[in-house]
C-alpha cells in the first residue's frame, strides 16, 4: 500500500510540473517570444544572442539546454544588456517559476 501511495505522489508531482511547464510556455509566448522567437531579424533578443554566442550556443531560448529556473529568473528580474527587467506586476513569481520550468532542459 505504501508503494502505491508513493507512486501516486510521484505521479501527481510530475503532473504538476508538466502543468507548470505548459503554463510556462504561455508565459514565454506572451512575454518572451516577441524578442526571443526564431528569426533573428524580426526578434532583437535572438539577434543579439546570435552576435554574442557566434554559433557556440543556440540563440533561440527554446533550443537552449543550459538554462535553469534560477538563471531565467535572474535575467527576467534584473534584465541584461538591451533586455529590460520585468517587475512582479508584469510577470508574477508563479509565472516566472513556470517560465523557468518551461525553458529548463526537458
Amino acid at each position: 500500500m505504501r508503494n502505491v501511495i508513493f507512486i501516486l505522489m510521484v505521479f501527481g508531482a510530475m503532473q504538476v510540473q508538466a502543468q507548470d511547464a505548459v503554463h510556462g510556455k504561455a508565459v514565454y509566448e506572451h512575454w518572451c517570444s516577441p524578442c526571443h522567437a526564431p528569426g533573428g531579424r524580426k526578434h532583437p533578443g535572438t539577434s543579439a544572442l546570435e552576435i554574442i554566442y557566434k554559433g557556440e550556443k543556440p540563440a533561440v531560448l527554446e533550443e537552449r539546454l543550459d538554462l535553469t529556473p534560477e538563471l531565467v529568473a535572474a535575467f527576467v528580474r534584473n534584465g541584461v544588456k538591451i533586455m529590460p527587467p520585468f517587475r512582479k506586476t508584469e510577470i508574477s513569481d508563479k509565472d516566472l517559476a513556470d517560465l523557468g520550468a518551461y525553458l529548463s532542459p526537458r
